[in-house]
């Protein structure tokens, strides 16, 4: 992607935020110029064309802000003719555990022109609806080993035949970058008001056999940037 195509992308994806106030602005402004997950979300074939998504432990929702910005940039005339159009969502459902985050979504996404449901909850005991793509973006580490185990079963058993989970996780075999994103972890949750975390972590090849064992086809991506050992993985089951 283009350093001017993703800079459009960041302003029209960040825009939502302000209404909701500074914090939620900047913060969106940052994660989605800063993080490469953003980008690589666009990679073509990664995303179905189209699709219902739930999106667990959303935040801020940005990961519907950032689709339905690429969508709108690509409906318009400077979308460029090497980048791959970019997928569509026809749903959205968020589900995160703390309040203000999903206030902050529901401003933002108010103007979205497909269905969005944002929800406070605990994904421990969260029934899982109907989607397409099911997204966990650094979240799983925040569960112990069993609870991590028995998410992923349930989305294995919720999931279409071709429906994918699309999930980050950190490598904990990966040394120093690991140690760093854990302390960026757990330091991002006591800002935004929580206890400090602990974290239970795996090796990269631990949660390929881990998603493996549970029904899924694997294929792991490496994340560039920002320092961190962080392995994009979208698993589709078998």
């Amino acid at each position: 992607m283009s350093d001017s195509l993703q800079s459009r992308l960041v302003s029209q994806a960040s825009a939502p935020y302000r209404p909701a106030g500074p914090w939620a602005w900047h913060f969106a402004r940052g994660k989605l110029g800063g993080d490469p997950l953003f980008a690589a979300l666009l990679r073509p074939g990664l995303l179905p064309p189209n699709g219902r998504y739930l999106d667990l432990g959303c935040g801020q929702g940005l990961l519907a802000s950032w689709l339905h910005a690429a969508a709108t940039l690509h409906d318009g005339p400077d979308w460029p003719a090497e980048q791959a159009a970019p997928p569509q969502v026809s749903a959205y459902h968020g589900l995160d555990m703390q309040a203000t985050a999903i206030g902050h979504a529901r401003q933002a996404l108010a103007g979205c022109p497909f269905h969005v449901r944002l929800e406070v909850g605990d994904l421990r005991d969260f029934a899982l609806p109907d989607a397409d793509v099911i997204t966990l973006f650094d979240v799983l580490h925040y569960l112990p080993g069993n609870t991590q185990e028995n998410l992923l079963q349930r989305i294995r058993s919720s999931l279409p035949p071709d429906g994918r989970l699309l999930l980050r996780v950190g490598d904990g075999a990966a040394g120093l970058p690991h140690h760093l994103s854990q302390v960026v972890d757990r330091l991002v949750v006591r800002v935004q008001g929580g206890t400090w975390p602990r974290l239970h972590c795996r090796p990269a090849t631990a949660w390929l056999t881990l998603l493996g064992e549970l029904g899924f086809r694997v294929d792991p991506l490496p994340m560039a940037g920002a320092g961190f050992a962080n392995v994009l993985l979208r698993a589709c089951p078998i």
